[in-house]
C-alpha cells in the first residue's frame, strides 16, 4: 500500500531549513505555546470572545456569561492577566477586566471569523 504523505526520498532544502531555523526563538515557542495552552480551554475562549464584543466587563458579567461563579470567573480571568492578555481595573467594590493586547484581540475575533467561514463552506 503507497503511504501519499510522506517523501519517498530523502531531500533536505538546506536553505528553507536554516532560513526558518533561524526564526525559531525558543523563547517565542514557549510563549506562543502557553498562550495557546491558555486558549485551549473553553471557558477562557468563551471570556475572551466575550471580552471582544464588550470592551469591559466586571467579574460578576463574566462569571454570568460562563454560567459559573464569581470565583470560577476570576480564576480564569486572573491567569489571562497573568498571561499579560487581560487587563483589571478596580471600581469601588467591583473589578472589571478588558483585553490587553490588540494583537490577541485580533487574534479571537480572526478565530471566530475563520470559524464562521467554514461553517458557511461545509
Amino acid at each position: 500500500m503507497e503511504n501519499h504523505d510522506i517523501c519517498e526520498i530523502t531531500c533536505i532544502h538546506e536553505e528553507k531549513v536554516k532560513d526558518v531555523r533561524s526564526k525559531l526563538m525558543k523563547e517565542d515557542i514557549i510563549e506562543i505555546t502557553t498562550l495557546f495552552k491558555a486558549l485551549s480551554d473553553e471557558t477562557r475562549i468563551k471570556i475572551a470572545f466575550a471580552l471582544t464584543i464588550q470592551e469591559e466587563l466586571c467579574v460578576c458579567d463574566v462569571a454570568n456569561i460562563i454560567g459559573s461563579t464569581t470565583a470560577t470567573a476570576s480564576h480564569h480571568l486572573r491567569l489571562l492577566r497573568n498571561l499579560g492578555l487581560a487587563s483589571i481595573r478596580k471600581e469601588g467594590k467591583l473589578v472589571y477586566y478588558s483585553i490587553k493586547n490588540s494583537h490577541f484581540k485580533n487574534m479571537i475575533e480572526l478565530a471566530f471569523k475563520y470559524r464562521n467561514g467554514v461553517k458557511n463552506h461545509e
